[in-house]
């Protein structure tokens, strides 16, 4: 199966693309997923939702598409998708897995990717970073979703790459204008290692992943529209990254855009070309 990341085809089970590794069995055992996050940087979980509550959620998201209204803006209007997001059970997964009562972010990104459309290679920290660095990601798609519809894609080990950490990863995309880090997945393996992963999902499917971990999306190669979410959690104890939360959240703030660099600038400088 030909796989596209980026502007490459990838061959799943070739030596730059393999399947996520399922965590659906140890779901039950927090300090087995502790581990598994370490080991891994990630959570790949079969079922996380009830497939019920992600196809409610996605119809009230179409409709909000048909009355041309923004779902991402007017949360409030869409109980059945934050019934799935904000849903007991997924926040007392958070707080078993983080150790504390766990908050989630107000924000909500909401995705809606057309053919041919796709996310870059990046670090999360880079967009939310002005909190704690010990924030998760959950990624939910929104129906049944197929590697060729756009899922997303793990670059294994990333989470340790201790040089990316200190540079890359100490970027703020507000302050510096950083944002992905590149857009081609075989530079990435042929310079620094690691493997892509990514999976068929089915609607109630999700996966789970740290600040550190690089990650991306596989390209829509469908006439269909993906429909997924990415929200965060963390301990409510922590600082939190202000931009993010609150009833209307001030999202993204660019900063002194004149001082920006570009990401091959900044790359040079960090020793990461």
């Amino acid at each position: 199966m030909q796989v596209q990341i980026g502007k490459h085809q990838l061959e799943m089970g070739g030596p730059y693309l393999t399947e996520l590794r399922d965590s659906s069995d140890i779901r039950k055992d927090t300090a087995a997923l502790r581990e598994r996050m370490k080991e891994d940087g990630y959570l790949f979980i079969r079922g996380f939702h009830s497939r019920d509550r992600i196809m409610a959620a996605r119809e009230e998201i179409l409709s909000m598409n048909t009355a041309a209204k923004k779902p991402r803006d007017v949360f409030d209007d869409c109980p059945a998708f934050l019934n799935v997001v904000n849903h007991p059970d997924v926040m007392a997964f958070f707080s078993e897995l983080l150790g504390g009562e766990a908050m989630t972010y107000d924000y909500k990104w909401l995705r809606q990717i057309a053919k041919g459309d796709s996310t870059g290679a990046h670090y999360d920290i880079v967009y939310m970073g002005r909190g704690t660095p010990n924030v998760l990601t959950l990624w939910t798609p929104f129906g049944d979703n197929p590697i060729e519809l756009g899922t997303l894609a793990i670059l294994q080990g990333s989470h340790k790459w201790d040089r990316f950490k200190e540079t890359y990863g100490k970027s703020d995309s507000d302050r510096d204008g950083i944002g992905w880090f590149t857009n081609d997945p075989i530079e990435l393996i042929e310079k620094f290692g690691g493997q892509w992963a990514t999976a068929d999902f089915r609607a109630g499917d999700a996966i789970m992943f740290g600040m550190y971990t690089m990650h991306a999306s596989t390209v829509n190669m469908t006439d269909q529209i993906r429909i997924s979410c990415d929200t965060r959690y963390q301990l409510a104890s922590d600082p939190v990254d202000d931009r993010w939360i609150g009833k209307k959240p001030k999202g993204h703030q660019i900063e002194q855009p004149e001082r920006h660099k570009t990401i091959e600038q900044a790359r040079e400088e960090w020793g990461l070309a």
